[in-house]
């Protein structure tokens, strides 16, 4: 019965944080949008992030998803851990 409790615990999380699908971007865009990050597989994810305007990018890949990629894209991103930090300073 754990699982059931855990699958339908996410189940509401997935209906609450309302998750939004973005097309894959085109390939003339991914190719001209290289210079804003230094791996080129993570290109599209962040062309896709930007399309969506999140209020954070949430991530653990914090040698390629740079404070530096932060500036150039208006993106602000952080670890999840990061993220749960700043969100429990500000109500507390």
């Amino acid at each position: 019965m754990k699982s059931k409790r855990l699958i339908d615990q996410y189940h509401r999380l997935v209906r609450l944080t309302d998750p939004e699908i973005i097309p894959y971007p085109a390939a003339a865009l991914v190719h001209s949008s290289r210079h804003l990050i230094r791996h080129t597989a993570d290109v599209p994810v962040l062309l896709s992030a930007m399309a969506g305007r999140p209020d954070w990018l949430l991530t653990h890949n914090t040698r390629h998803f740079t404070q530096i990629v932060a500036r150039r894209t208006g993106l602000r991103i952080a670890t999840p851990a990061n993220f749960f930090r700043t969100l429990s300073s500000v109500f507390s």
